[in-house]
């Protein structure tokens, strides 16, 4: 049974295909066995992303945990994870557009019970190893981005990286952006980023329909709920961890972006029902 619905995964494999670039074959007899299908170790790493386990469990015959892992590295190192993302969003803009007024930032704590980079005790889970999350969503709630930092480190020396991966994307960003917090000890850097800020009063009481934070509060239960990998991260190296919440990321904007566009648009595989 498949880890997620076809409408999902069609349109993500096939602009995931897209992005991997062409491999070059060194050796004078071309290989001394056949390599195993890029859709295979797509599925297979899909799988992990959504129920979790170790790479060993999600080998078969078709595929070993080996070939997982160094598939896996080989595409981290082409860039082809924060493509797909960044793919993801300029596709989302340019069909049902993005709120790039209003931004919201929040942090995440998770396990890493592995420990690694990125990971430091953990304050909320009586200091174990942990990795916290400083995520960026747009004014829907679409994730933007994350920097990602040790479960110890304070929201707000992450909140300069967490912004600066703006700079990433080729949109055309507007003149003013109200970045929506709750703390109030970074109106110094937004002021020299040029932006404007609405920070929830400590210990006051806001009508969630009132404020903007209740996207960033609902993609963080998206990535922990919806993806095991993201949730409780195994994986010591941080351009694994990035990999894997650049591809959640990706579903979850793939997903919106499909339900949005269903009652507007019409394409050959569209479902009969509205996802």
């Amino acid at each position: 049974m498949p880890v997620l619905p076809s409408s999902i995964t069609a349109p993500l494999w096939e602009q995931f295909h897209a992005l991997i670039p062409r491999r070059q074959v060194v050796h004078p007899l071309g290989c001394h066995r056949p390599r195993v299908p890029d859709r295979v170790v797509f599925d297979k790493l899909l799988a992990r992303l959504v129920l979790g386990g170790t790479y060993q469990q999600h080998a078969d015959h078709r595929v070993s945990a080996t070939t997982l892992r160094s598939r896996r590295d080989e595409w981290i190192a082409a860039g082809v994870f924060e493509a797909l993302h960044r793919a993801a969003l300029e596709a989302c803009d340019q069909a049902i557009g993005l709120d790039l007024d209003n931004l919201a930032v929040d942090g995440c704590i998770v396990k890493a019970p592995g420990g690694g980079e990125n990971t430091g005790r953990s304050p909320v889970d009586r200091g174990k190893s942990g990795t916290k999350r400083s995520l960026l969503v747009e004014g829907g709630g679409l994730p933007i981005g994350c920097a990602l930092a040790g479960a110890n480190r304070h929201d707000s020396p992450l909140l300069r990286p967490t912004l600066e991966i703006l700079g990433r994307f080729g949109f055309q960003l507007p003149d003013r952006i109200t970045v929506h917090l709750d703390s109030g000890v970074t109106r110094t850097l937004l002021t020299e980023l040029g932006c404007g800020w609405r920070i929830t009063p400590k210990g006051a009481f806001l009508p969630i329909h009132h404020i903007h934070r209740w996207g960033v509060e609902r993609t963080n239960s998206w990535h922990t709920r919806g993806f095991k990998s993201p949730a409780i991260v195994t994986d010591r190296r941080a351009v694994v961890q990035a990999a894997w919440v650049a591809l959640a990321s990706a579903v979850i904007v793939i997903r919106r972006l499909i339900r949005k566009a269903w009652t507007v648009y019409r394409w050959d595989t569209r479902t009969a029902r509205r996802p």
